[in-house]
């Protein structure tokens, strides 16, 4: 990753000096901040009149621009003298810029510019400078009241310095931490003691990496929040729940105010909400993140999705998009989805329409081995097939899985069939109960999942119900699969994005569905190429996925396909719940008739709840008498 380090103060506080040191210690590129004005800016100054903002744009600008030429990291000097400086140069940089403000007095630096030959900045100007400065409330802050040589001994010193903490090193932590070494970021991790539990974690994390990375490590979580600049960025990587806010009670005292702590857990977005407000009272910031892609996207680029305050998410941008994947167009898959549990709310529902692609896999798997008596070599190369056109993670490992042995013998064989679960999916059917919103194909794979533990009543109910299969199939069912397959992929997304949607207005998120997509097509679990697809169809509109005009003549065409496959498999006793809730979703969905007539006058009969008639105007109610 590019690190850009900017050297800033006002004039003859030694910025080229000291930056032509430090990048020859850093053995990068040094460009000197001056070197990029126009000759207009040079004219005026050489003049004797102070610069306006508008001069300074096309200068910040020309040093944007040349910073994302650099591939490898530079030092840069640059006055930057404002805030709003500093932030153009932010806004138009690619790059995570690390910012290095000098300082000493208006005496001392007046006398040193007294001494300096042929420069254009005259001595007189300083004052202007100093008026305006605005000194940056992050960033690394050296007085340079020393030798050149000991000022760059400092300065080293806190460059070194971790710039992000991680609590918790299991899985996902660990990976983490080396993605961010990786990317040039200075890392301090934690992981608590447990006599017999959890020992010597963060020592044996340093033992193992210290061939490549320096990490600062602790077990003491005092002396690794003081391990930190002020003010401190913390990423939490632990257990969802009690977990978490067993964590925050330790740590909570330890911090100041502006200091940031990053949940990349699984919370609850409810909880996130409690525990912003709660940290709020204290003036410490904090993020709820969603942090998809398992130990592979930790390690090589996850997909990110932040949501809490915006001011502390702009001051991690550039250090969440490093460690992100990218999308084809080589952009972060991070963005700052919106307020309070917003980001934690957006990966419980990834989560859920992940739940409903792996039963969605799963049970075509099931469905093709046992009753179409498909061997497992032929589901792999049919997957393989169909994954041209789909380009799906979790098809693209299921692949992997089928052709896996073990001493000759199919490993998936061997595995017990009593699926897990972390409680993301189950939450997503909660909100969606509370929402009001129909969530049929990812409830149908949680429920799946839930009666997959019933192992030992499903055994003996097995033996109870035992039959035989009647295999007269259509012989050209084959063809109906893959369409099957793709239209309920389709029907599970615009299940999850329509829950998005329904969150986003109760909870005045304003959420950009086809940014969210966008993080989605990298990184995560469910990237695919329908993922992408549905970045420029949001783009568009965020109408229901099932009513878009590019989306409904594929499902006119398939909408055949997945009721034969649904009802053949149903013949044959075949479980198929996500392609079962699919298809009654969309019979629900795209019928102007529905049944609901009969329960609203089942509802007046027993206890008077009245009901609207269709002869009549919209939002009045009416109570018969039935009997």
């Amino acid at each position: 990753m590019r690190s850009i380090y900017i050297l800033m103060g006002v004039s003859g506080v030694g910025k080229t000096t000291l930056g032509k040191a430090l990048a020859s210690k850093l053995n990068l590129n040094f460009y000197d901040g001056d070197d990029f004005h126009p000759q207009e800016n040079i004219l005026k100054m050489k003049n004797g009149k102070p610069l306006t903002d508008g001069d300074r744009e096309g200068w910040l600008k020309n040093i944007s621009d040349k910073m994302n030429e650099c591939p490898n990291g530079a030092v840069f000097t640059c006055s930057a003298l404002k805030e709003k400086y500093r932030r153009f140069i932010e806004e138009n940089s690619e790059t995570l810029i690390h910012w290095i403000f000098l300082y000493e007095s208006f005496d001392v630096i007046h006398e040193r510019m007294k001494n300096r030959q042929d420069h254009f900045f005259k001595p007189e100007m300083l004052k202007s400078q100093f008026d305006i400065l605005e000194q940056p409330k992050y960033g690394l802050h050296i007085k340079v009241n020393a030798s050149p040589e000991e000022t760059l001994k400092n300065l080293m010193r806190k460059i070194e310095m971790p710039q992000i903490g991680i609590i918790g090193l299991g899985v996902m932590g660990k990976n983490l931490a080396l993605n961010m070494a990786e990317k040039g970021i200075q890392v301090s991790v934690y992981n608590r003691e447990v006599e017999g539990e959890e020992e010597g974690i963060a020592e044996n994390f340093y033992k193992e990496n210290q061939e490549y990375f320096d990490f600062h490590h602790f077990s003491n979580l005092t002396e690794f929040v003081n391990s930190l600049p002020v003010p401190r960025n913390l990423i939490l990587m632990v257990k969802a729940g009690n977990a978490v806010d067993s964590v925050m009670n330790e740590l909570s005292p330890l911090l100041e105010k502006d200091d940031l702590i990053m949940d990349g857990g699984n919370s609850h977005f409810k909880d996130t909400e409690r525990r912003i407000s709660e940290l709020k009272k204290k003036g410490i910031l904090y993020l709820g993140i969603g942090i998809s892609g398992g130990e592979e996207g930790a390690r090589k680029g996850p997909s990110i999705m932040p949501g809490g305050s915006m001011k502390a998410y702009e001051r991690v941008k550039k250090l969440l998009d490093a460690i992100a994947a990218n999308d084809v167009k080589g952009v972060g898959c991070c963005t700052y989805i919106s307020s309070g549990g917003s980001g934690h709310f957006v990966k419980m529902v990834h989560n859920g329409i992940e739940y409903g692609e792996m039963q969605l896999i799963a049970e075509f798997y099931h469905f093709m081995r046992f009753y179409l008596q498909f061997e497992p070599r032929q589901i792999a190369k049919l997957f393989k097939e169909w994954n041209k056109e789909l380009n799906s993670y979790l098809l693209e490992i299921t692949i992997d899985i089928l052709q896996k042995k073990e001493n000759k013998e199919l490993l998936l064989d061997l595995i017990l069939d009593v699926a897990g679960q972390k409680g993301t999916g189950g939450w997503s059917t909660q909100s969606a109960l509370e929402l009001g919103v129909p969530l049929d194909t990812i409830t149908s794979a949680v429920m799946a999942r839930n009666i997959s533990a019933y192992k030992g009543r499903r055994n003996s109910a097995h033996k109870a119900y035992r039959t035989s299969h009647d295999n007269s199939l259509e012989t050209s069912i084959n063809e109906y699969l893959l369409p099957a397959f793709r239209t309920t992929q389709i029907i599970n997304h615009a299940i999850g994005f329509d829950l998005l949607e329904k969150a986003s207005a109760e909870y005045n998120w304003n959420l950009n569905l086809s940014e969210i997509a966008r993080v989605w097509t990298n990184g995560c679990i469910i990237r695919s190429g329908l993922m992408e697809s549905l970045v420029k169809i949001f783009r568009r509109s965020s109408d229901h996925l099932l009513i878009n005009p590019g989306i409904i003549p594929e499902i006119k065409d398939n909408r055949q396909s997945l009721s034969i496959i649904v009802s053949e498999a149903i013949k044959l006793n075949c479980p198929i719940p996500v392609s079962s809730a699919a298809i009654n979703y969309l019979n629900n969905f795209v019928s102007a008739q529905s049944s609901a007539n009969i329960i609203q006058a089942q509802r007046d009969y027993f206890g008077t709840h009245t009901y609207e008639r269709t002869d009549r105007v919209r939002g009045q109610f009416y109570h018969t008498k039935w009997k």
